[in-house]
């Protein structure tokens, strides 16, 4: 079996874990950005101000799409490692005939594809909620550059996600993650509102959260209007890739992180 057979093995192993409670790993990410077009494009939009000929519906669909990818994304990967450390089946990873690298390809391309089912029915929600509210069809700007952002973005946080889950000793550890890094770095990265918006010091200390770049990468690539320069924004979302797949790789190589 070479490299390429085992690799794919292993991804369609992760796919179908996730296909296995659509609920909770697709429909539940759905019902909550419907919620959000509702509440926050739909019935406040109109209240909200915005860049001038840009509705707050159309500002809000990219903030939503990245933030459901990445989070959707990181949530994958944590919990296939994690679920796998309660029933003992992460320690056969380590007797397997797979690479560190095979491992983490499979399980954050895994993740990443789950990213992109709940981003494209996303992006179609909130595309129906622009036309029910204007009568227009909304068109992406920078298609490549948008798969390009949500390709490397999604990536990235799924390969945090291994990285934590390998971490991490219970889902308690998890869960305080992503309640006290990770959302505030989606909120404060831009899903709401842009980073002229904010206060002088948080829009320094914005600067220095990656999912700000990201974001702003979507949202180019969908409006074509960004807060921060697009090379800056893609050179720091790559850089933040390699960061994470180095932590995750370093995490594989430890044993003990391998047992709860």
């Amino acid at each position: 079996m070479n490299y390429f057979h085992q690799l794919i093995g292993l991804l369609k192993k992760e796919c179908m874990r996730y296909f296995q409670v659509p609920l909770q790993t697709i429909g539940a990410p759905i019902i909550s950005s419907a919620l959000y077009f509702l509440i926050f494009g739909v019935s406040l939009g109109s209240a909200i101000q915005s860049e001038a000929s840009i509705p707050y519906l159309v500002f809000l669909i990219p903030g939503l799409l990245a933030m459901n990818m990445v989070k959707n994304a990181f949530e994958n990967s944590t919990g296939c490692i994690t679920g796998a450390k309660y029933v003992n089946e992460l320690q056969d990873l380590r007797t397997a005939p797979l690479t560190k690298e095979q491992i983490i390809w499979a399980k954050s391309l895994a993740s990443l594809s789950r990213g992109f089912i709940v981003g494209i029915l996303t992006f179609v929600i909130g595309s129906l909620f622009y036309f029910l509210d204007s009568g227009l069809f909304l068109t992406i700007k920078h298609p490549l550059i948008l798969v390009l952002f949500m390709t490397v973005g999604t990536l990235t946080f799924a390969q945090l996600g291994i990285a934590i889950g390998m971490w991490a000793k219970s889902f308690e550890q998890i869960g305080g993650v992503s309640a006290f890094i990770l959302t505030p770095l989606i909120y404060l990265g831009g899903v709401f509102f842009t980073l002229e918006n904010l206060h002088p010091i948080w829009q320094k200390i914005s600067l220095f959260n990656p999912l700000l770049y990201i974001i702003n990468g979507f949202r180019y690539g969908i409006i074509g209007k960004s807060d921060t320069n697009i090379l800056l924004a893609f050179s720091i979302t790559l850089a933040a890739f390699i960061i994470c797949h180095l932590l995750a790789y370093r995490t594989l190589q430890k044993g003990s992180n391998y047992y709860r």
